[in-house]
């Protein structure tokens, strides 16, 4: 067995941003929102098309959502899609400051 040098590199929480994606918060969000959904439709035991005669939207938007293709889902597609099945989301909003990761001072 060979010994290699591991190096260990810290998240930020946030996939998204550490893979470098343009709209990281957002996607984090969908990616969130999108989870609950799927929780919600395995918690009531429904299918797609079950899902698309409860709520009346299309069983391959709920598709979409189960395989994680939300590049068509705005954030408030998603919240509405968790309405129509019987849910509220509710958000609490932090902002902070972006902290450069090295800061350099110039002597």
């Amino acid at each position: 067995m060979k010994s290699e040098d591991v190096e260990l590199v810290r998240g930020t929480g946030n996939a998204f941003r550490d893979l470098g994606h343009g709209s990281p918060d957002v996607e984090q969000l969908k990616a969130i929102l999108a989870a609950e959904i799927i929780k919600m439709l395995d918690g009531q035991s429904l299918s797609v098309r079950a899902a698309h005669a409860h709520t009346g939207i299309a069983a391959a938007d709920f598709s979409r959502i189960r395989n994680a293709d939300l590049g068509r889902f705005t954030l408030d597609r998603l919240v509405s899609i968790i309405n129509r099945l019987g849910a509220r989301v509710d958000v609490r909003v932090r902002v902070r400051a972006i902290v450069p990761a090295m800061q350099t001072t110039a002597g």
